[in-house]
């Protein structure tokens, strides 16, 4: 008598399926992992691309900025210049005035070509602090609070940006 304890069938095949299977699983579980990575650095790569064009693109809109903040004061100064010459001397020194005029239309004319706009209220519009920059409010007669009642100097876009706001007086009238 032999107490030998019968040993089961084992199918090798079942087996061999078995380890393929968990394999198989393992594999398409790295190739899945592998994919999502690869999408997400192909995104990454794209978001970069897209910034790198909107910065180039503002970059050469808006590089100018600081040259075109700097000759604000030239064309303010040459604006002066010419506001404050009485007639008289208009016409007695017509060369000196019309050469100003110039230098200040070719400084405007340039400007211009390059996206810098001015911003010129009139007076008796309406206040916006978004273009207008309040340099005092005083009670005017026959004004409705926030018209503007003065304008000292001209404010400046480039492109959609503000170079500088326009400075200006504005009406603090209660009653219209």
């Amino acid at each position: 008598m032999t107490n030998e304890t019968p040993v089961p069938e084992v199918d090798l095949d079942e087996i061999g399926d078995f380890i393929e299977s968990e394999e198989i699983a393992a594999l398409k579980a790295e190739r899945d992992e592998m994919k999502d990575r690869f999408m997400r650095a192909l995104a990454d790569a794209e978001n970069a691309r897209k910034r790198g064009d909107r910065d180039r693109r503002e970059a050469e809109q808006y590089g100018s900025t600081r040259l075109a903040r700097d000759l604000l004061p030239v064309y303010d100064n040459l604006r002066r210049a010419l506001d404050s010459m009485p007639e008289e001397m208009k016409a007695t020194a017509s060369a000196l005035t019309e050469g100003v005029e110039l230098t200040l239309r070719e400084l405007s004319n340039v400007m211009t070509k390059h996206g810098v706009k001015a911003i010129s209220p009139a007076v008796g519009s309406v206040f916006d602090p978004q273009l207008h920059q309040a340099m005092f409010e005083a009670p005017l007669p026959g004004t409705k609070a926030g018209q503007i009642i003065q304008v000292m100097t001209e404010g400046f876009l480039l492109h959609d940006r503000l170079l500088r706001p326009a400075q200006v007086g504005v009406s603090s009238n209660t009653q219209g």
